[in-house]
């Protein structure tokens, strides 16, 4: 008979240990509610500008018109234009023209304040024009300069940021070729 209560209290207190178990387990809350599109292109468009301007930051200026070959652009080279790039978008946003040139004259910008100010400014000037937009207004069509094809200002943008997304992968080779390590492969403090 204590056997019997024995195995009875155990099997309780196991079922009771499992009901509390279950209490105590959170539910998976809901997921967030998606951003806008506008949202979402703000969002990677800054990320990939945070990226740049960490290296235009970080990079030595002695070491600012370094190529790993002759033949390749500076990594200031590299700043400006990918910097640049981004009033192909900007530029028709704001009911301007385009840039007349794809690559800012290094003569132009003789500092590394300088780069990293125009950098800072392209990618700012970018986010203004899509927080000003917002989801329909990026829909309006302009002419890619490049294609001569209408397309819309976000695609415009989506397409800026994966030309910028390169560079900064060229950008982190011309580290590595100089010896040093690019800020986003460092460890994080």
């Amino acid at each position: 008979m204590k056997t019997k209560i024995a195995e009875t209290v155990l099997v309780v207190l196991v079922f009771v240990a499992l009901a509390g178990a279950q209490d105590t387990m959170k539910k998976p809350a809901a997921p967030k509610p998606a951003v806008s599109p506008s949202q979402a292109l703000l969002d990677n468009w800054n990320y990939v500008a945070h990226k740049l301007i960490a290296m235009a930051e970080d990079f030595p200026e002695d070491k600012y018109d370094f190529k790993p070959v002759p033949a390749e652009r500076s990594f200031a080279e590299q700043l400006l234009h990918a910097a640049n790039a981004s009033y192909f978008f900007v530029n028709p946003a704001m009911g301007l023209k385009p840039p007349a040139e794809e690559d800012p004259k290094r003569d132009q910008y003789k500092t590394k304040a300088a780069i990293v100010e125009f950098v800072k400014k392209a990618f700012a000037d970018g986010a203004a024009a899509i927080k000003q937009k917002g989801d329909k207004g990026l829909n309006d069509l302009m002419v890619d300069p490049f294609e001569n094809q209408q397309v819309r200002l976000s695609d415009m943008a989506w397409g800026l940021i994966e030309h910028s997304g390169e560079h900064y992968g060229q950008l982190v080779v011309y580290y590595r070729v100089a010896g040093l390590v690019p800020p986003e492969s460092r460890p994080k403090k």
